[in-house]
């Protein structure tokens, strides 16, 4: 598995696997074949209700604790004592540390969450925090009034949505850029039948997910794919044996389409989605 270095010197797989909306149970099955089948960094949260599951995972999959990177986030009904959040899910997974930990969307007291995350850092418990869904001009804010700059902004970013304007002010300070949803949700099917992506497809005998992941692999974005299915989840991480020319990567770059299917924190819309998670 290839790493990126992020800003404090701690390396992050490009590579993850991740858990958004997935049933208890389900979780457990997947980020076990997930981690027998390649799979190091392991992404979950407290919103999705399922640390537990992911923890029966790490317990029972054989690979050394030091090996896994598990990152979860502090949802943002929980600002007010992130401490408690964070003590949770170390409680859940059965963890002495995370390896990264981030505040999930900029609503309420974010400013409270973050310096209590800097604390746990400093104590140990965290090796790496972050911000998920912040615009530029709120993780510079963080940045300007805090003691430590985000190691990550995780935010939706994929073929249609590749945030390029946010990548620019990310690699300005540092700030190593994470996707969620790197497939598209449900415009994965449109995406895949883009007559670039097959073309490119054919070429390497891949398939039109694997090129999408491979095209944000090469643009420095650290991708995190969910799937349920076995085949899907060997598909995803079998990236690492071809590379796309500057030419095929600057025809991908024209079909972003700068759409958002959810990650968006100025829309009322998607911010009604996000307020509506249990």
């Amino acid at each position: 598995m290839k790493t990126l270095t992020m800003n404090n010197g701690v390396e992050i797989p490009v590579l993850g696997f991740g858990t958004f909306r997935t049933a208890q149970e389900e979780t457990e099955k997947s980020v076990l074949t997930a981690i027998e089948s390649g799979y190091r960094l392991i992404d979950t949260a407290e919103a999705y209700h399922n640390e537990e599951y992911v923890g029966n995972a790490i317990a029972a999959c054989g690979v050394p604790r030091e090996e896994l990177f598990i990152t979860t986030k502090v949802t943002f009904r929980a600002f007010d004592d992130a401490r408690t959040s964070v003590e949770n899910s170390l409680r859940y997974m059965r963890l002495d540390y995370l390896d990264l930990v981030l505040l999930h969307w900029p609503f309420g007291n974010y400013y409270a969450a973050w310096r209590t995350l800097e604390k746990m850092q400093e104590e140990g418990k965290i090796r790496a925090i972050g911000v998920s869904n912040f615009n530029p001009d709120r993780f510079i804010d963080l940045i300007h009034y805090n003691k430590v700059t985000p190691a990550i902004n995780q935010i939706e970013t994929n073929l249609y949505c590749q945030r390029q304007a946010e990548h620019v002010w990310e690699d300005k300070y540092g700030i190593t850029h994470q996707s969620y949803a790197p497939l598209g949700q449900n415009r994965a099917n449109e995406m895949f039948e883009e007559p670039i992506v097959k073309m490119i497809a054919e070429k390497y005998g891949k398939t039109p997910a694997q090129v999408c992941l491979r095209f944000m692999i090469e643009e420095k974005v650290v991708v995190i794919p969910k799937s349920t299915h076995a085949n899907r989840i060997k598909e995803n991480i079998d990236v690492f044996d071809f590379a796309l020319t500057e030419t095929e990567i600057a025809a991908l770059r024209t079909l972003d389409k700068k759409m958002n299917v959810a990650g968006n924190p100025e829309n009322p819309e998607k911010v009604e989605i996000a307020m509506s998670w249990k």
